[in-house]
């Protein structure tokens, strides 16, 4: 069925982000633009179980039957939890013969966070002792040098089956230039063991460096089994639920897949769940005018930072999960142990928050599911920045438990309850301004010229802190910012990446190679997009090259926006780069050669996106209420607020607390909360401070 299928029965949409808390649901009508959103918890022992339930819900909340979904798209982090966790499945690896050990040899850089003198090299996702060698060698350019030794490749396979091993990986030394080996191997393979799951380099990551190449690869298949089995799951839930609609997954690009795709690259979802929040935090700041910005999605485990300077989120081809590098097309994001569930301890004679977190079992001690450690929602809860229930009045709070958890920690620390709680707020923020600064003082930017754009179930309470600690232009709350992954993934796109390295030198006289490189790059990404049942009319391919000075040991990925390949056009491109240089590393070298290591193009299918609904609210009985918040040592009165009665044009001064389903709002005293005409809430420091009102106690 292609994905752009639509018709008059069939007009509705199911996106489910699975978190580390609460799995978030967001369902939508696409000819009336019509939405509705539900918060369930998450299942960690099987999260397929809180996606069906999840889509159960929203559908019973919009009385809608399961007939007439016509798209399921899903953000996950089955694989990424998999990687970090060291969870996968055991597997095997194929390799050139002599090159046995390169993914136990590695790197000689450690993290930046460890210690060199104490820190140990992390166990490889394949150990030695299941890494079979096989004679067969070709070189950069691709010519073979050895034949592949079909004898080695058999063997190897009757060992991997003796072993129980279901998932093989192959990674033959530069089968980016010529993977006919890793091809011919997959043949064997499968004539050996038809169970076999195989993960080729040469699809995975056909790009130079051996390193990230084999360990890219190798967490392909290392989660591939994981990830079948679970995709199968979603795909027979549904079933017997009577959903027949296309499943679609979000990649770490941005983008989405058939199912078919992510079960043989499984590793383009290590950042599948970020990634969707991303393109609805893009879309919020479209609406709202705003096109630099800095998002910020705080869930129950996680904080997730990610810049945008312009209409696109920066694709890195760089990045990792954990300690792996995994060096798939992924957008830019940044990601810290700090959310809504994170832990508070006394450390050292101070007080540290996470990475460890309560997650969904047992939570917060404000919850009520046995969690007794105190958690940022419970300094929260304290402070009377949260109401005493959510989700509509379906979830109570235990506000004497969270009372209890943080009075626990203030004692160990000699300090009071409120101050205790405050404390907790302060270093959360403090920890989350530090990766804000990795995404942007670090590569040239600087905050004040952003907005921030904060979501997840905790992004809007800490907003207006961290936006004022940065003298930031101002914040912006879209409607549905709790669920907005859910809703990011209704306006995503399909969308893949094709990549090959070449390397061209001064004077670039093989110039054509890049030319024909671009067409073979070209023709593969349409191929993917005619097969995903994409028309010609929403069809896109962007084309980028890698590109570094002479002797450098990295790379820029710096736009080509020509459609010829000549003089004029690489002129053009080696400026960005030297432009791009100078920003990045603040210098570059104009004179000096400037080489080019690798192509890519992306394609991009266009789907069709919802209307927004047109809504008209009179702004009568927007106030709902009052409570005591702490701020800076003194309890002061604090109106709170319906988001949905809230009328377009209204100014609500802070302190305030305005709520909604699936988020909190949390205006500082001294800023001012504006409603614009697609119901975001703008946040600004006011111009002229009003005395808050303090509480009469």
């Amino acid at each position: 069925m292609s994905v752009s299928a639509n018709s008059s029965n069939r007009d509705v949409s199911v996106a489910i982000d699975t978190g580390g808390t609460f799995t978030d649901i967001c369902l939508i009508d696409r000819s009336s633009g019509q939405e509705w959103k539900a918060k369930v918890p998450s299942t960690p022992d099987d999260p397929s179980r809180g996606f069906i339930e999840g889509v159960r819900t929203v559908l019973d909340i919009a009385n809608v039957p399961p007939q007439r979904v016509s798209h399921v798209l899903h953000g996950t982090t089955v694989a990424t939890n998999a990687i970090l966790e060291m969870r996968g499945s055991e597997c095997a690896l194929l390799t050139t013969r002599g090159f046995k050990h390169v993914m136990e040899i590695g790197r000689h850089d450690i993290p930046r966070t460890a210690n060199m003198f104490s820190w140990v090299k992390p166990q490889r996702p394949i150990p030695p002792q299941r890494i079979f060698e096989v004679s067969e060698r070709v070189d950069f350019d691709g010519a073979e040098v050895e034949p592949l030794n079909e004898k080695d490749v058999r063997e190897a396979a009757r060992r991997i089956a003796a072993k129980g091993i279901r998932s093989v990986a192959v990674c033959y030394l530069h089968s980016y230039a010529n993977p006919t080996h890793e091809l011919r191997t997959r043949e064997i393979l499968e004539q050996e063991n038809p169970q076999f799951q195989i993960s080729l380099s040469s699809e995975v990551l056909p790009m130079f460096r051996e390193f990230e190449r084999s360990m890219t690869t190798a967490l392909n298949a290392y989660v591939m089994p994981l990830i079948s089995d679970y995709v199968g799951r979603l795909e027979s839930r549904l079933t017997e639920a009577g959903i027949e609609a296309h499943l679609l997954l979000v990649k770490s690009n941005g983008g989405v897949a058939g199912a078919v795709a992510i079960r043989n690259q499984p590793v383009q979802t290590a950042l599948s769940g970020p990634a969707a929040g991303v393109i609805g935090a893009k879309q919020v700041g479209n609406l709202s005018g705003e096109d630099r910005l800095i998002t910020l999605d705080i869930g129950g485990t996680s904080a997730d930072i990610c810049l945008i300077d312009g209409k696109e989120p920066a694709i890195t081809s760089e990045g990792s999960v954990g300690t792996w590098p995994v060096h798939v097309p992924m957008i830019d994001i940044h990601t810290i142990g700090a959310g809504g569930g994170s832990i508070a301890r006394a450390s050292s004679g101070g007080l540290a928050v996470g990475p460890a977190s309560a997650g969904s079992v047992p939570g917060p001690a404000c919850y009520g599911r046995g969690g007794t450690e105190p958690t940022v929602t419970d300094a929260h809860l304290v402070l009377g920045h949260l109401p005493r229930r959510l989700l509509n009045g379906a979830m109570s709070l235990d506000h004497d438990a969270a009372v209890r958890a943080v009075e626990s920690l203030a004692k160990r620390l000699g300090t009071s309850v409120p101050e205790t709680a405050q404390g907790i707020i302060q270093v959360a923020n403090n920890n989350m301004i530090g990766a804000i600064r990795v995404v942007s003082v670090e590569r040239g930017y600087d905050p004040q010229d952003f907005s921030l754009v904060p979501f997840g179930g905790a992004g809007p309470l800490h907003g207006g802190f961290i936006a004022r600690l940065l003298g930031m232009k101002s914040i912006v709350v879209g409607e549905g910012c709790g669920v907005l992954s859910s809703k990011g993934l209704l306006i995503a796109d399909l969308r893949s990446d094709f990549s090959r390295s070449l390397l061209l030198r001064p004077p670039y006289a093989e110039l054509q190679r890049l030319e024909n490189l671009f067409r073979e790059l070209d023709a593969s990404g349409v191929e993917w997009l005619e097969s995903e049942g994409i028309e010609p009319a929403g069809r896109e391919l962007h084309r980028t090259v890698s590109m570094r000075y002479e002797n450098q040991g990295s790379q820029i990925e710096v736009p080509w926006d020509a459609t010829a390949v000549d003089e004029r056009s690489l002129s053009s491109a080696i400026d960005n780069f030297h432009a791009l240089h100078k920003r990045l590393y603040n210098f570059n070298q104009p004179d000096a050669p400037v080489e080019l290591t690798g192509a890519r193009v992306t394609a991009i299918g266009r789907l069709n996106k919802p209307k927004p609904a047109q809504v008209s609210i009179d702004g009568e009985g927007a106030r709902t209420g009052s409570q005591n918040v702490y701020y800076e040592g003194e309890w002061l009165e604090c109106p709170i607020y319906d988001r949905t009665r809230l009328a377009v044009g209204t100014l609500v001064p802070g302190p305030a607390i305005i709520e909604q389903m699936d988020a909190t709002t949390y205006v500082l005293p001294d800023q001012v909360c504006s409603v614009d005409r697609h119901r975001n809430l703008i946040i600004t420091e006011a111009c002229a401070k009003q005395p808050p009102t303090r509480a009469g106690r």
